[in-house]
């Protein structure tokens, strides 16, 4: 057995399931999967029907173009509205609506907007292209924010004056603290996400553990993987215990990637940042330091950041905190689908909604 088998052994799952039925506590258990790639893979294995009675996997906030509030994407509207300026972006920002029209709507007019697979990509465009200005919507979480901030670094060396970065990058901790602190929902135990886990490492969670008694266990991608988690998580609860868990050893360490947290402090520092269906979130946005602040698109551009509420009937926030799950906004998979989404949820490849309606629930 090689690869990725032994984590999608069906009779090691087999054997994961029954333990997990044996260590259940029993009552209503809520936990909620950070991660937007662990919703798809417990969508996609149809890991939800294996759970003990009362037992709830629930979507949170792990899908940073979900959180992206309208507010930027307004701002990346209106900076691929200005004569002689190039947005560049991931696939997942193209189609997400802003309160007008998206990114591609706007493409199919004619701004230049281009669809790049690494930041570098840009950096060579605008090498190419001196007398046009690049702008880079930036989102994501501690995952891909090292990558910007080597890639800012590196304009910096090359000396460009025409590269542009406007920033959205999220932390995942303070967005843990501000699930733990609302009264919409009572969180039972975290799945923590893996990719981020690997840069931040499996310690960062301490602090959620020991201030509000929630068990966090980082897991991997795998059947295996998110049932380990969901056991561990589990066991805690029934022996009332918190603390930290990691169940996605061949990845994860306590302290992660020194490295990368280090680039990210010499370019970012942090700021209160909106997140779409939260709200305001203390220190939990990037924001460039001084050092880097002519990168700032907002800074050099007058573009003003304007927030609007969601569409009517999108209830894209209640399912970015857990309240509901997607089934449940009157929107979903009538007005609301792949094809015509009203909300981001519907959009990116690791929305809640997006899951739901390619998997069920």
């Amino acid at each position: 057995m090689n690869g990725f088998e032994q984590f999608r052994d069906k009779e090691h799952v087999k054997t994961l399931v029954q333990k997990l039925h044996t260590i259940y506590p029993g009552g209503e258990l809520k936990l909620m999967e950070v991660c937007g790639t662990h919703t798809m893979a417990i969508a996609r294995y149809g890991l939800r029907e294996l759970m003990p009675k009362g037992l709830h996997l629930i979507s949170g906030p792990g899908c940073p173009v979900c959180v992206t509030p309208s507010s930027i994407i307004n701002a990346s509207i209106g900076l691929a509205a200005l004569p002689g300026t190039v947005i560049v972006t991931f696939g997942d920002m193209m189609r997400v609506p802003g309160s007008e029209k998206s990114l591609e709507n706007l493409k199919a007019e004619g701004a230049d907007i281009r669809v790049i697979y690494s930041v570098l990509d840009m950096i060579e465009m605008a090498q190419k292209e001196r007398k046009k200005r690049f702008v880079f919507i930036s989102v994501g979480f501690e995952t891909t924010t090292p990558g910007t901030a080597l890639v800012i670094s590196e304009a910096e060396s090359r000396g460009l004056d025409n590269v542009f970065f406007l920033v959205a990058n999220r932390l995942v901790v303070p967005a843990l603290h501000a699930l733990c602190t609302s009264e919409d929902i009572q969180i039972d135990g975290f799945l923590c996400p893996g990719h981020v886990s690997v840069i931040i490492g499996y310690g960062a969670y301490r602090e959620i553990a020991d201030k509000y008694g929630v068990p966090c266990v980082v897991a991997g991608f795998e059947p295996v993987d998110i049932l380990m988690a969901i056991i561990d998580i589990a066991a805690r609860v029934s022996s009332h215990t918190a603390g930290v868990g990691n169940a996605y050893g061949r990845a994860v360490t306590a302290k992660g990637n020194t490295r990368a947290q280090d680039i990210m402090r010499k370019v970012f520092n942090t700021v209160d940042a909106e997140w779409r269906g939260i709200g305001l979130i203390p220190e939990s946005g990037l924001a460039l330091q001084e050092e880097y602040e002519r990168f700032d698109a907002l800074k050099f551009f007058d573009v003003p950041l304007v927030s609007k509420p969601d569409p009517k009937g999108c209830r894209c926030g209640d399912v970015l905190k857990g309240v509901i799950i997607p089934p449940e906004c009157a929107l979903f998979g009538k007005k609301c689908t792949p094809t015509s989404p009203v909300g981001p949820c519907m959009v990116s490849s690791e929305g809640s909604c997006a899951a739901y309606y390619k998997y069920g629930d």
